[in-house]
């Protein structure tokens, strides 16, 4: 159960008009430095999630995989990497997903999750939805069953959490 006083937000630094003009980045790297936030950040991740039968994280590339660790850590199971082609080195299964700029590919090992395995999807930020749901995906054509997402934030106005459904989508810090 989240008793921590920190303030999140506090620790997201906005960045106007990166990475091009009218967008409004939300900066996790203050968060990530900080101990204290950390902690208390991977502590609210964890909290909706306890009990709810995971068997394993999927952790989106990259900077998901710095939240499934210890999420993974905390319930006690383990980590399944998704990453971008080329970057595993046995042998793995795809999924290729359309954005609004073209297309792109997700990997994981083929014996990365066993068939009916409860996973939980990790990703740092939500925002239109596209690259979780691709993972969701991608771990259902391998057997497995997606029981939710979780991140640390959510933007939102891009309708991401939308595009997640049915699945459980709990996010630390909606903006």
């Amino acid at each position: 159960m989240n008793t921590s006083p920190v303030d999140l937000e506090a620790f997201i630094r906005p960045i106007p008009d990166f990475p091009k003009p009218g967008i409004l980045f939300r900066d996790i790297t203050p968060l990530l430095g900080n101990a204290e936030a950390l902690t208390a950040a991977i502590e609210r991740l964890v909290d909706p999630w306890r009990g709810a039968g995971v068997d394993a994280i999927a952790a989106v590339e990259a900077r998901g995989f710095l939240f499934a660790v210890p999420m993974a850590m905390t319930l006690g199971v383990g980590v399944v990497p998704v990453r971008k082609p080329g970057k595993l080195p046995a042998d793995t299964v795809s999924y290729e997903y359309d954005l609004e700029y073209g297309s792109d590919k997700l990997e994981m090992h083929r014996d990365g999750v066993a068939a009916g395995a409860r996973v939980l999807v990790v990703d740092d930020v939500l925002a239109t939805g596209g690259t979780a749901a691709a993972c969701g995906r991608l771990l259902e054509s391998a057997g497995a069953s997606v029981i939710g997402t979780s991140f640390l934030v959510e933007i939102q106005p891009l309708g991401g959490r939308e595009r997640l459904s049915p699945h459980r989508v709990e996010s630390v810090l909606v903006y």
